[in-house]
């Protein structure tokens, strides 16, 4: 069995080359990426492994591939892949709302994977994360609306904005190449274009996204997505209302054995989730567990969650779809 990474010299592509050693996935690797980046090497379980480039013949001899590219080269490369039957998990927003191609986080949808036509969709970041830390509250209590805010990490720019906070904290002078705006000691309330009715691209996902996963086209979302000065880990307020009453120890009971989360939450001790404690893992951090008290009903809930963008919000998401699919 051979696995390619596509886009494998990138801060998406580096981590789905970690996760598929950490995990101890089986199989050849081959790594494929731009012309610039033809001979670099990487090491994989004890062996160097060359960059090749990218093209119509790289899928020859793979079955199976990660994909860690922009749409624009992702539409491009994925009819080659299809030719060859390779299976492919792609983390781009491409197809993720193709109606054909399951969207899916392992931990919520594993049974949709098997619904592929030779393509998978990894959800966006932030959706990834918001669904992992709501899912058990969801088959609970009843999910009707959501009002969130996400603070997500530079990670999300890929290698430029990482670059970016890192020569900006040392001289904020230097122009910005991921942002349009200086993002060291900043926040930025816009990831992606607005369109009329002032919504950004990134704040439509959580709704979309979360509607196609949940497979509830009644999810009503208001989102805020800001850019942060954070390396890796997005983290996300969120306000839930919901079709019954909502037991507050229950929900923390419920997430204490969720799948994929870590309850974090005793705040009077300085317990709750906080984004540096989230870095380079896999899990998903819960807590500031509270009622709304301008809700009479007793149905709406707030609570605060952070994961690692990279791993769980990307790469680690990817590799876990690719696993249920080898197994």
């Amino acid at each position: 069995m051979k696995i390619a990474i596509v886009g494998a010299t990138g801060a998406v592509g580096q981590q789905m080359l970690q996760c598929l050693e950490e995990r101890n996935v089986p199989g050849e690797l081959k790594l494929l990426a731009s012309a610039r980046s033809v001979g670099k090497k990487f090491t994989y379980k004890g062996q160097e492994i060359a960059v090749e480039e990218l093209c119509e013949e790289s899928f020859e001899d793979v079955d199976y591939a990660l994909g860690a590219t922009g749409n624009d080269i992702t539409k491009k490369w994925m009819p080659w892949a299809k030719k060859n039957h390779v299976v492919v998990v792609d983390n781009s927003s491409a197809y993720r709302l193709d109606k054909d191609v399951p969207l899916v986080i392992p931990e919520i949808n594993p049974e949709d994977i098997q619904k592929h036509h030779g393509l998978i969709a990894n959800p966006n970041c932030a959706t990834i994360i918001a669904l992992v830390a709501l899912n058990a509250l969801r088959k609970e209590f009843g999910i009707k609306r959501m009002i969130v805010s996400t603070y997500q990490a530079v990670s999300g720019a890929g290698v430029k904005g990482i670059h970016d906070l890192e020569v900006q904290s040392k001289d904020p002078s230097v122009p910005s190449t991921a942002f349009p705006y200086q993002i060291a000691y900043n926040l930025i309330p816009q990831i992606g274009d607005f369109d009329d009715l002032g919504i950004s691209k990134e704040e439509w996902k959580m709704q979309n996204e979360g509607r196609k996963i949940w497979h509830d086209d009644n999810l009503l979302v208001s989102c805020t997505c800001v850019r942060v000065p954070i390396f890796r880990s997005h983290s996300e307020s969120i306000f839930i209302e919901c079709e019954k009453e909502v037991d507050v120890e229950k929900a923390r009971a419920l997430i204490n054995e969720a799948a994929g989360c870590v309850l974090k939450d005793d705040p009077k001790n300085g317990v709750y989730p906080m984004p540096l404690d989230t870095t380079n893992q896999d899990l998903v951090f819960v807590g500031r567990f509270r009622k709304d008290i301008s809700d009479p009903t007793g149905h709406s809930l707030s609570l605060f969650c952070c994961g690692d963008q990279i791993r769980k919000g990307a790469a680690t998401n990817a590799v876990q779809i690719l696993q249920e699919l080898i197994k």
